[in-house]
């Protein structure tokens, strides 16, 4: 069980609120190894195609992850999380939220009242005389050196 895992008691809370395994098709990787997995590319922020093997192959984790969001499963797995913890008093309410404010000083860049003048074209242009030609504007002519 690596860092971050669901641990034995996690698992047993979690375990009977899961769907059962379908009637027909084939049989799917445990849930376990599979909420993990998705647990891992939350907590991490990583791509799921960054998904480490341990967990299965991504496409399952992803595909577990949005049939279970669009069915509710993800909602009630909070829910009952949620009930859980106000009966053992496990949840303070009383958070305190921080909001400073850090203002710049009135020279700084951020209260430049022009845009900054452009060096160059634009991003994705050519300055090159054989690029084609933007919608509505003529190509420049070209001159070459032997006259034509």
């Amino acid at each position: 069980m690596a860092r971050g895992d669901l641990t034995n008691h996690e698992w047993a809370v979690l375990a009977p609120l899961l769907p059962a395994q379908p009637v027909r098709g084939g049989r799917w990787r445990d849930h376990r190894q599979v909420i993990n997995g998705i647990c891992w590319v939350k907590r991490t922020g990583s791509p799921w195609r960054d998904l480490p093997e341990r967990y299965g192959s991504w496409k399952t984790a992803h595909g577990r992850f949005s049939r279970w969001a669009a069915d509710g499963t993800w909602a009630r797995l909070k829910a009952h999380v949620i009930a859980l913890a106000e009966l053992d008093d496990g949840i303070d309410w009383n958070a305190q939220v921080d909001a400073t404010i850090v203002r710049a000083r009135t020279r700084s860049p951020a209260t430049r009242r022009t845009p900054l003048a452009r060096t160059g074209p634009p991003c994705g242009t050519s300055t090159s005389p054989r690029s084609a030609p933007a919608a509505g504007r003529r190509a420049p002519e070209v001159s070459r050196a032997d006259g034509r």
